[in-house]
């Protein structure tokens, strides 16, 4: 009796265990957005300190660093803003370097127990944020670096995530082959507004004439992702008596990371991937969505695991307008989309993440299956043996979370507009609607010195 005891409270122990080292932590968080719906970012960020110990672990150092860098950026200290994010952006290198060596012995990993390498749109527009921070410290050469970077790394995206594909398939555990999604986003027409708006300041007009044609491009060739109207630049690059203004409005947050439970059913030689959708009667059906021939697979068998998926977040906010010196000047035109581009550029990994994670469910569930007669021939004792198979079953469970890591301060969505002004002082605000019409918050920017020369780019911030 004592040795079935033992072995109970063993699997009970690895229980506890397996579901404090495979669950994606959102506690930290709570009570967040309504600190940056009130622009309360120093608030938000004493929230994210305070939790940096407990929820951020060293696998999510490069989480904490994205972010602490992105209120740092809504809080005015750019600096502080860019030492992390340029923290993040090394750490997401280093593990994608480190991921790569690890490759086919990560296959039967829960990504949850991995260290966090960040998303594609992640690493992409922290250098937006870099970019904008250095403008805002007058240093244009590393802005420029900055934007360089964001062209870069959208051509080798695709490139990175076959090269995992490649690793993964050298694993002895596969049984289909793995192959990414393609890359459908290659020319980010937000990083090439702010290139053209820097050319532009340093009177470099040729460069920032190209700049204006790659975003055109963007709409003529990546229609999924601009699929709204183009923000009007046909007066952006004439020459003025004027000074212009600039205004860059960040709305809204990008996606949050939610999970899909999907079922294994089992025949010969086959396995069956399903979900359940309820019938007009309001009984659930299982639905067949994939099957995968599986060598020597028995019959029998019934899993379950959890897939992580994208999903937008909703923003009330309906329209944006600037005033200058309390008259209204104009619309904000929406020229980034983050939130889709996010959604997008996911797809490029989601075939990977599918497939690796119903190969790790199905060789862990056999093994706990094999586990489960192994101790029904050992324990002799009806009722420790029915909870032995269930403690079994449950640490399987447990252990196939969907790795829900993701970062929160991201916006949604990006809006410019430009206005021409005579030279001198001008008070500048910018005014959120909701759908509906009614004020939602007005940005007072204060007093600004516009002059005819230089770059005139303020930014505001509505993370509704």
């Amino acid at each position: 009796m004592n040795r079935t005891l033992k072995v109970f409270l063993i699997l009970v122990i690895l229980f506890v265990l397996s579901c404090a080292n495979t669950k994606s932590s959102k506690i930290q968080f709570v009570g967040i957005d309504d600190k940056l719906i009130s622009r309360d970012y120093q608030g938000a960020l004493n929230q994210i300190k305070a939790a940096k110990d407990k929820f951020y672990k060293e696998k999510e150092k490069a989480l904490y660093y994205v972010d602490a860098g992105m209120l740092h950026h809504y809080n005015g200290d750019f600096e502080q803003s860019n030492k992390l994010l340029s923290k993040a952006e090394t750490a997401f290198d280093e593990l994608y370097t480190k991921s790569l060596g690890r490759g086919a012995a990560s296959m039967l990993l829960n990504d949850n127990i991995l260290e966090y390498s960040g998303e594609d749109y992640e690493d992409v527009y922290l250098n937006v944020f870099k970019a904008l921070n250095y403008v805002e410290l007058d240093k244009f050469d590393d802005a420029f670096v900055e934007i360089r970077k964001i062209n870069e790394k959208l051509s080798l995206l695709e490139q990175k995530h076959k090269k995992m594909a490649k690793q993964y398939n050298s694993s002895k555990d596969k049984k289909k082959n793995f192959e990414t999604g393609k890359n459908k986003f290659h020319n980010s027409a937000l990083g090439r507004y702010l290139s053209m708006l820097l050319y532009r300041a340093e009177g470099k007009m040729d460069d920032a004439r190209i700049d204006k044609e790659k975003i055109d491009e963007a709409w003529q060739l990546q229609s999924h992702i601009y699929n709204f109207s183009k923000p009007s630049l046909s007066s952006y690059l004439n020459r003025t008596d004027k000074a212009k203004i600039n205004i860059v409005s960040f709305t809204g947050r990008a996606p949050d990371k939610k999970a899909n439970t999907l079922y294994i059913h089992t025949e010969k030689d086959l396995v069956i991937i399903g979900t359940t959708k309820e019938n007009p009667r309001g009984k659930q059906n299982l639905e067949t969505l994939d099957l995968i021939k599986w060598k020597d697979m028995k019959k029998g068998y019934h899993f379950k695991f959890q897939l992580p998926f994208m999903k937008k977040r909703k923003s009330n906010i309906g329209r944006i307008e600037v005033l200058i010196d309390g008259n209204i000047a104009t619309d904000l035109q929406l020229i980034e989309d983050i939130e889709r581009v996010a959604l997008e550029t996911f797809k490029i990994k989601e075939p990977m993440i599918y497939l690796k994670t119903i190969t790790r469910t199905v060789i862990k569930g056999l093994f706990a299956a094999k586990r489960k007669e192994e101790m029904e021939k050992k324990i002799d004792n009806a009722l420790l043996g029915f909870a032995a198979r269930l403690a079994t079953d449950a640490i399987v469970d447990a252990t196939e979370n969907a790795d829900l890591r993701i970062s929160r301060f991201f916006p949604a969505k990006t809006s410019i507009t430009e206005i021409e002004v005579t030279p001198g002082i001008h008070n500048i605000k910018v005014k959120y609607y909701s759908k509906k019409g009614s004020v939602l918050f007005v940005d007072d920017l204060g007093d600004k010195n516009i002059s005819k020369s230089g770059l005139n780019l303020f930014e505001s911030f509505y993370l509704n």
